[in-house]
């Protein structure tokens, strides 16, 4: 797969003044906001779908959305990927083999939206259903290394941290190690950000597992279980059907990570 990309260094934030309201005074500051720029998804030529993300790490994002949302099976299938910019916004332009292309020509949908959720353009509850696979069991999991990674997350979240509102998503190895961090507008951006970091690095995904600020809802779980991630730890709650899916796929989901607790939804057999 060859990479390239057109697009200067994107700036994830904007500075502006804003005023500052307290019970006794009123301040003019500096700050800065989150960009979000509409990110066009495409495919031999042809807009599969158009997001609203921070502009980084795009090749990641392309390669994990194309591998979560199903549309190629593995990286090899991307022939080539390129990130360009228009005078709206960024496109995505990978090219793919033509049978991938002829399938996804056949369910074809146009989103404008937050973030790739898994259910757009699904025909059938039935479908959301089946979407998951069995994930292998991989290694065990345990509340120390969710303890030393919950440590070091908040000053691992850059963008978070200069404007409150981002998600992050962590690569988190079996030792408590964060070894990546993902962060945008939409958690599933941050997600498929984070897998496409995974697949082009080639990391060890057994044993290790996904941390992120968000709730976790059934589409993170349902992307983990398509790259074969066993483990999902949430600073936030699930919903059930996050929980459900996560209990027939395989994955191992955790919520309200705080230190040394959290509290364990599904394959609770795997933590120490």
């Amino acid at each position: 797969m060859s990479l390239a990309t057109d697009v200067a260094a994107p700036s994830t934030t904007h500075r502006m003044t804003v005023l500052r309201l307290g019970p006794d005074d009123a301040q003019l500051c500096d700050d800065a906001v989150v960009e979000e720029v509409p990110v066009a998804i495409a495919y031999n030529g042809i807009v599969h779908a158009v997001m609203l993300a921070t502009p980084d790490d795009l090749e990641e994002f392309g390669l994990g959305f194309s591998l979560t949302e199903g549309i190629v099976a593995d990286a090899e299938e991307l022939e080539s990927l390129r990130v360009v910019e228009g005078c709206d916004g960024i496109e995505v332009r990978m090219e793919i083999p033509m049978e991938r292309f002829m399938a996804l020509k056949g369910k074809r949908r146009s989103i404008a939206g937050r973030s790739g959720c898994g259910v757009c353009g699904v025909e059938s509850l039935q479908a959301i259903a089946r979407s998951g696979r069995p994930v292998p069991s991989g290694g065990r999991l345990s509340v120390g290394a969710v303890e030393r990674a919950l440590a070091r997350f908040a000053e691992r979240q850059t963008l978070h941290r200069a404007t409150g509102a981002a998600h992050g998503v962590a690569w988190v190895d079996a030792a408590g190690e964060i070894l990546a961090v993902r962060e945008d507008v939409g958690r599933h951006n941050a997600l498929d950000k984070l897998i496409g970091w995974l697949v082009r690095t080639g990391v060890d995904r057994r044993g290790g597992f996904v941390l992120t600020s968000s709730r976790a809802s059934y589409e993170l779980v349902q992307k983990a279980a398509r790259l074969g991630i066993s483990g999902l730890v949430a600073i936030s709650a699930p919903t059930g059907m996050a929980v459900r899916m996560a209990e027939s796929c395989g994955v191992s989901l955790a919520g309200f990570a705080r230190g040394d607790r959290l509290v364990v939804y599904s394959h609770g057999d795997r933590w120490v």
